[in-house]
C-alpha cells in the first residue's frame, strides 16, 4: 500500500453528474478524468480541441499532476494528447481541460462522460542550476537523437 496523498477537488458548474475521479483498480496509477461537454464534440482528422473536465483541483505543495493521454483512444481511434503529459502545478486552481489531438483520418466524436485523459499526482523535486564552463564527461557525449542505433 502506497501513501495516501490528500488531494482537494472542486466539481464546477459543467461537471453534471459525472463520477468524480478514482482509482479504476488496485494498483492504477492515475485516476481518469471525464469530458464534461455539452452534448457531444467532434475532433475533425488531424484537428485539436480543448475539452473540459468540469473539475478544479488544489495539489499541495511539492507535487504537481500529469495529464496523460489514455492507451486504449490512442489504439482504437487515433486520440492522443497535443502536449502529453499536461502539468498541472501546484497553484493552479482553474479548471483541468485536456487538449486532444485527432491523429486519424477520420473525425471523432466526444461525449459528455467520455473517459478522454488520466491523472497522475507525482512529487517534484526543484533544481537550482549552476553554471559551469564545462560539464562532466561521459561515454555517451553528447549523442541523442538515436545515435545508438535504428529506432
Amino acid at each position: 500500500m502506497t501513501d495516501q496523498l490528500i488531494v482537494h477537488i472542486t466539481q464546477l458548474k459543467n461537471f453534471g453528474n459525472l463520477p468524480t475521479p478514482h482509482y479504476q483498480t488496485e494498483h492504477s496509477a492515475g485516476v481518469d478524468l471525464y469530458a464534461a461537454v455539452n452534448d457531444e464534440t467532434v475532433i475533425g482528422a488531424g484537428a485539436w480541441k480543448l475539452i473540459p473536465t468540469g473539475i478544479a483541483i488544489a495539489i499541495p505543495e511539492g507535487y504537481e499532476g500529469q495529464v496523460r493521454p489514455r492507451s486504449g483512444l490512442a489504439l482504437k481511434h487515433g486520440i492522443g494528447m497535443l502536449n502529453a503529459p499536461g502539468t498541472i502545478d501546484a497553484d493552479y486552481r482553474g479548471e483541468i481541460g485536456v487538449i486532444l489531438f485527432n491523429f486519424s483520418d477520420l473525425p471523432y466524436t466526444i461525449r459528455c462522460g467520455d473517459r478522454v485523459a488520466q491523472l497522475v499526482i507525482s512529487k517534484i523535486v526543484r533544481a537550482s542550476f549552476k553554471s559551469v564552463n564545462e560539464l562532466s564527461e561521459t561515454k555517451r557525449g553528447s549523442g541523442g537523437f538515436g545515435h545508438t542505433g535504428r529506432t
